[in-house]
């Protein structure tokens, strides 16, 4: 894992009457902290190049010198924090090739371009030209703008906004280099490019293809480290439930031409074998485990060899290293295609989709399975919890050695809120139900499926106690599932969970932790309450949740966006901040 992916330690819940009191306190210091930290930001202006240290000056600054009222637009068109993310996205990209965001002119300069700008008009009939999934990635790169627009204002919940179905956060960005180019060109045609300014962008995208490169050799490098490959093997849930799939599933692998991808140090492939496979491709795109692949293979008797005995050939062992990238393989023809019976492959990351091989097992899949050929695992699950004190660092350093070091974990929970925490929770430590967030049939599934975004309903989870008292939940758990169903495994189907409630695996769960907790009971109150719901006094009775997850700018990274609403037990409704975590 890279360094910002974190870990903190699952220490149990220690409940100080000193630390509430604070907590309850840090409600009304919320709002008054996060203008604080507004200073620091550097904002480009959307039309020229005047720089800023709040959204609130740059948007006056807009609406003063270049006729570009932010707030009056997403107030009349009713954009939600999407509409507002693909509205920046588009003016940035039309600036930028002198053409009016408004009435699309064509200027020849920045200076008439200025010149012209002019108040909007002409999108009352709901006709947006930034409404293309395209302007959801970030047209300029570190655009702080993007992230601090909505911290201009303290806004209640709009319910005709909040209510509306909106998933076009699935294609934040792409990971490949076909989407690349049809998206960069796709956005130059409209623009009107010229030749020269091709050749400058197929210097860029060049630039983005070594990029992409880089990324991979390091992905590929990573996996080079025996100690990677000790701590997977090692993980029993892990290698139990695949075997189990493999060994225990004779109508499924004897006599099957299997094609692993991703063989790493060929256990899986070995097992392939085992179950009486009659061919094994084991694609390893690392040169060093490719070779360290082929040797295990050998010393156990298994790699193939074709030997000429006279007009006659004799062949030993069934596992074919193939030393390169699924892509590449394809390319050369090594294997043909529709050949493949079975299908098999540990391509899950952590969070399920960080760092995965997915999309390379889904191109394999459609070149080389056969019509009803078998995928292993078939299915993916992922769910989602709401998490408690316990899960976080809060605990331990209420209390070292006698002293009191609060601060120094709340410090650490603030600091969780921009970055994904990879680790083990105790399921003792959720404190709502658990929601299904999305499942994926990996038989059908397409490329970009893997962008989405889901909403789920969470409460505070049933106890045996009769008096069910409030919690706190500090944010979101997301943990899945992978399953070898009875589709194909037909003697032993089996399930690979990485649950809080089963035995802990290498992938661990991932936490997404709130700016502030949400206090969250079962109970109604007796009274209306005035204070803010999910506040100690107006607990919440349920928390709204959509969360959208999207491939990342960088190659094989992330992007996760949270946006909760604590509703109170009279129907009021309470919108935190959207969050946008990035997992790289």
């Amino acid at each position: 894992m890279e360094e910002d992916t974190h870990k903190i330690e699952d220490i149990s819940e220690d409940d100080d009457d000193d630390v509430e009191k604070e907590e309850e306190q840090n409600w009304e210091d919320w709002t008054a902290d996060g203008e604080g930290e507004e200073d620091d930001l550097d904002l480009l202006c959307l039309f020229c190049d005047f720089k800023f240290n709040s959204t609130s000056s740059l948007f006056d600054h807009c609406f003063s010198s270049h006729s570009f009222d932010f707030r009056s637009i997403k107030t009349s068109l009713k954009l939600d924090f999407y509409g507002c993310f693909k509205l920046i996205n588009y003016v940035r990209s039309q600036v930028a090739n002198n053409k009016c965001w408004s009435c699309g002119s064509t200027c020849e300069s920045k200076q008439e371009l200025q010149d012209h700008l002019h108040k909007p008009s002409g999108f009352e009939g709901g006709n947006l030209p930034w409404d293309n999934d395209m302007y959801l990635k970030p047209y300029m790169e570190e655009d702080n703008l993007l992230y601090s627009f909505d911290e201009d204002e303290d806004e209640e919940v709009d319910d005709d906004v909040a209510g509306r179905d909106i998933d076009d956060f699935d294609k934040m960005s792409i990971d490949d280099k076909t989407d690349l180019e049809s998206y960069d060109y796709k956005n130059k045609a409209v623009n009107g490019e010229s030749s020269d300014e091709k050749k400058s962008n197929n210097s860029s995208l060049n630039a983005v293809d070594r990029q992409i490169m880089i990324v991979n050799k390091d992905y590929f490098g990573s996996y080079s480290s025996f100690g990677i490959h000790k701590e997977m093997i090692s993980d029993k849930v892990r290698t139990d439930a695949y075997r189990q799939a493999i060994v225990d599933n004779p109508s499924l692998v004897k006599g099957a031409v299997v094609l692993d991808v991703g063989c790493g140090t060929g256990i899986l492939s070995l097992f392939a074998a085992q179950g009486g496979a009659s061919v094994v491709n084991a694609v390893e795109a690392s040169d060093k485990m490719a070779a360290v692949a082929t040797q295990v293979a050998k010393d156990n008797g298994l790699l193939w060899n074709e030997a000429s005995n006279g007009s006659t050939k004799q062949k030993r062992g069934v596992i074919k290293v193939i030393n390169s990238m699924v892509e590449d393989v394809i390319e050369s023809g090594q294997i043909k295609p529709q050949s493949v019976d079975v299908l098999v492959s540990e391509w899950m990351g952590y969070c399920l989709l960080y760092e995965t091989m997915l999309s390379s097992v889904l191109v394999a899949r459609d070149h080389w399975l056969k019509p009803g050929g078998a995928m292993l695992p078939d299915t993916a699950t992922m769910f989602v919890a709401g998490f408690g004190k316990g899960a976080t660092s809060i605990p331990f350093w209420e209390n070292v050695y006698g002293f009191n070091m609060s601060s120094i974990g709340k410090e650490l929970v603030k600091d969780a809120a921009h970055i994904p925490i990879v680790d083990v929770v105790d399921g003792n430590n959720l404190v709502t139900n658990t929601a299904l967030l999305q499942a994926f049939d990996l038989t059908t599934m397409k490329p970009d499926e893997v962008d989405f975004t889901a909403s789920v309903q969470l409460q505070q989870k049933s106890t045996n106690s009769t008096e069910v008292e409030s919690t706190k939940c500090y944010g979101v758990v997301l943990w899945f599932e992978t399953a070898f169903t009875s589709r194909f495994c037909k003697e032993a189907p089996t399930v690979l969970s990485t649950s809080p409630y089963t035995p802990p695996t290498h992938w661990s769960q991932t936490l997404l932790t709130l700016t502030e907790p949400i206090s969250l009971s079962s109970k109604t109150l007796t009274s209306k309450s005035c204070s803010m719901v999910g506040s100690e006094v107006n607990p919440a009775v349920k928390i709204d949740a959509r969360i959208s997850i999207a491939r990342g700018v960088e190659h094989r990274s992330i992007d996760i966006s949270l946006e909760v609403t604590a509703i109170g037990s009279d129907g009021q409704k309470q919108k935190w901040p959207v969050q946008l975590f990035n997992m790289r």
